[in-house]
């Protein structure tokens, strides 16, 4: 399709990945964006002088997309992986150590859990051995399936933390399909699920995969994105801010004509990319099928509390952070100390340390109903009695990002089929985006890779995601 016209709405990291895409293969591209701003929920910028993120601050590095399309952009220079991977969990009264050996929460043995656990709980993870195989189906809540295998205390204090940090989901309600799919799989073939567990890892340690697990950027991951813009204007896209678009329709010649404000464009094919209700707004006229599916895609709230301190006012325990299980009844859900996270932090900040708290799960409205001033307090309160800071800080930022994660429940991979089911009737239209094949950066792009390969008729890389999505993990605390 070189040369021909495409029109990507949304100018997220998919949307922009997606352009970037198409520019690279010779297409006219033109981008629109309803905010004033590219990034989407990556979001750089400033706390008492100090650059940092005040959305996703990491990116998985086990998978290719983030990092190659970082370099792609001319950013390898600026690639950091974290200078501490060593986090902690807040969780029966104490920081305890993130235990090692499990996958997403579920440990191999149950050894690996000790100090987090209960004896009670410990024991409980030992009966899987004897239990009967438990079926998981098509798909299963990660939660149910893994308390009745190993109890409800390794769910409750470790895989909820860890999922929560990620979707800011239920644990009980998250397809263990779409979101631990690895897990699935074992599930599906092992009646042990501690066995299957350690059949993964032992895969792992056989492929020697080596390097860190997550990456950053010095400057924030949220430069990304403003690198991916600037190498799609440069090569001849158009990128358009404050340009919500109000009518898309299949033109009887073939094409698509698609309205933002009083602009008509024409164009061979159109790239949706943007969270489900938009999505489902800008479809219902030409695919009305998959607009009902994408009205059905639930999503959470949450906001990230960052805070930034003297640095002679301030004696934080070692490590990266810490997760809280919502069972111990904490406010706050994770807390991220950056500058111990992040070296290009403290190298550019030396007398500064600044840390964030997040709050709000799939549910939870009362917390964040609360004005910033409330929230800024109760995160310092939580920090308090977790690390004993009780330091005024020098300067606070309260980022909401309202309905800003998608949420996969039990059935997601099979609506997510459906939806694509439903716009690959419309030649030259395709979806990406966090609502579909995972939230994290590269399951972004990988979604935004294969919505450009679909408008040029090559369906290998949508039949890939829609069987195997993208696992999301938690970047250590605090995501």
């Amino acid at each position: 399709m070189s040369g021909s016209q495409v029109v990507v709405i949304g100018a997220g990291i998919a949307g922009l990945a997606a352009a970037h895409r198409l520019t690279r293969r010779g297409a006219r591209v033109t981008v629109l964006e309803a905010s004033d701003r590219v990034g989407g929920k990556l979001l750089p910028g400033e706390i008492a002088g100090a650059r940092v993120d005040f959305g996703a601050e990491s990116m998985l590095a086990r998978r290719p997309e983030a990092v190659a399309l970082a370099r792609e952009v001319g950013l390898d220079e600026r690639l950091q992986p974290p200078a501490t991977a060593t986090a902690s969990i807040w969780t029966r009264g104490a920081l305890r150590p993130m235990p090692k050996g499990h996958v997403m929460g579920v440990p191999g043995t149950a050894e690996a859990l000790a100090g987090v656990l209960s004896e009670e709980g410990l024991a409980r993870i030992e009966q899987d051995a004897e239990l009967p195989r438990t079926e998981v189906g098509d798909d299963v809540a990660v939660g149910e399936y893994v308390a009745a295998r190993l109890g409800r205390e390794v769910v409750d204090r470790l895989i909820e933390p860890l999922l929560g940090g990620v979707y800011a989901g239920d644990a009980y309600r998250i397809s263990m399909r779409s979101a631990v799919p690895q897990l699935f799989q074992v599930a599906r073939t092992h009646t042990s699920l501690t066995e299957g567990v350690r059949e993964i890892q032992a895969r792992m340690a056989a492929n020697q995969q080596t390097g860190p697990v997550f990456m950053g950027l010095q400057g924030g991951v949220g430069t990304l994105p403003l690198a991916v813009a600037d190498s799609v204007r440069a090569r001849g896209g158009e990128i358009l801010t404050g340009a919500p678009v109000s009518e898309l329709r299949r033109e009887p010649s073939g094409g698509w004509k698609v309205v933002t404000g009083d602009r008509l464009l024409h164009a061979d094919a159109v790239i949706v990319a943007v969270p489900a209700p938009a999505a489902a707004g800008l479809l219902r006229a030409e695919a009305p099928e998959a607009a009902t599916e994408l009205d059905a895609v639930e999503y959470a709230s949450m906001a990230l509390v960052t805070l930034a301190y003297r640095r002679s006012d301030t004696n934080l325990p070692a490590g990266s952070g810490f997760l809280v299980p919502p069972v111990d009844g904490r406010t706050i859900k994770a807390s991220t100390f950056a500058s111990q996270k992040w070296g290009w932090i403290a190298d550019e900040n030396p007398e500064l340390v600044v840390l964030r708290t997040s709050v709000g799960r799939y549910g939870e409205t009362e917390i964040l109903e609360r004005d910033d001033t409330a929230l800024v307090d109760v995160s310092r309160h939580d920090l308090e009695a977790a690390t004993g800071l009780a330091a005024t800080p020098l300067e606070t930022r309260v980022t909401r990002w309202t309905d800003g994660l998608p949420q996969y429940p039990v059935g997601h991979h099979a609506r997510v089929a459906r939806i694509r089911e439903h716009v690959a009737k419309l030649p030259g239209l395709a979806v990406c985006g966090a609502q579909y094949d995972g939230v994290g950066i590269p399951a972004c792009i990988a979604s935004a890779h294969a919505a450009v390969d679909r408008i040029h008729g090559d369906l290998t890389a949508v039949r890939e995601l829609t069987a195997n999505p993208v696992q999301s993990l938690h970047g250590g605390a605090g995501e």
